[in-house]
């Protein structure tokens, strides 16, 4: 599934394309996403203009003259910039199409992303409105995580990936934060001293500013606005890398599921 770098990655490659452009319309060709496309969302969109995009944890939002759009990637959604007069391809269920400009294309093969026109604030929609803060930003820090974390007997990486607690660090990237804190992924959350706690916050911070940085995480599908896939796989430390020869102590690599999710970790670093 695409993670918040992958997000921010087509963020980045989809807001010099699209902000300040028009809207000339959409092409649905497929409604049944995770919920119902709108029947109408050529005619609410036609004519408007795209005044700015943004994230929300891992959703795209567009806003524009009138409303705003919720984009979600789901398990194998991506966004690609191609020529209005392009064939479709399986699974190219819409075209966003700008005014004298080219297409905006989801490609999603198991119709796990969405597609919501907004009319009310994004922040009240229910999809956004119980998240926890932004990774990314100054109130996501260590005495917040400690905080947080208070009596809870959680698991440290079931509660990193609460989006409730904080957003946007997936799987992959909670693996690799842990490995460079030097926690175990097993460990109570409500057992962790201040100190860890921070730097389990600069770890997550660093390893997502990474993953931006090389383009995300291409693991199956993903690919960016502007088509390239992402290359942050290749830096990574931990995950994925069961019985390899940790890059720190040269033991190997454990691999056990955690809330259903692939853990790995070295039992030596990680405490």
């Amino acid at each position: 599934m695409p993670e918040l770098p992958e997000v921010e990655t087509t963020l980045r490659g989809l807001e010099p394309i699209m902000s300040q452009q028009t809207f000339a319309g959409a092409v649905v060709r497929e409604r049944r996403l995770r919920w119902p496309v709108a029947r109408n969302l050529n005619g609410l969109i036609r004519g408007q203009r795209i005044l700015n995009l943004s994230r929300r944890a891992k959703y795209l939002l567009v806003e524009l003259e009138r409303g705003h759009l919720l984009w979600h990637l789901g398990m194998s959604g991506s966004f690609s910039v191609v020529a209005q007069s392009l064939a479709p391809a399986t699974h190219d269920h819409i075209d966003f199409l700008i005014v004298d400009g080219p297409a905006v294309r989801f490609n999603d093969p198991r119709r796990f992303g969405s597609i919501h026109y907004l009319r009310e604030a994004p922040e009240q929609h229910p999809l956004l409105a119980k998240l926890g803060p932004e990774p990314l930003t100054d109130e996501f820090d260590g005495a917040y995580l400690w905080t947080a974390a208070r009596k809870r007997k959680v698991a440290i990486k079931a509660f990193l990936m609460n989006s409730h607690i904080v957003v946007g660090v997936g799987n992959i990237y909670a693996n690799e934060a842990l490995f460079l804190a030097g926690i175990h992924p097993t460990r109570a959350a409500g057992r962790i001293s201040l100190a860890r706690m921070q730097r389990l916050a600069d770890c997550v911070k660093q390893v997502l500013q990474q993953a931006i940085v090389q383009g995300g995480t291409t693991l199956r599908d993903f690919t960016s606005g502007d088509g390239q896939p992402g290359y942050f796989q290749q830096s990574l430390q931990v995950y994925g890398r069961a019985q390899q020869p940790c890059v720190v102590c040269d033991q190997p690599v454990r691999l056990q599921q955690l809330g259903q999710r692939a853990t790995y970790y070295c039992a030596v670093c990680q405490r």
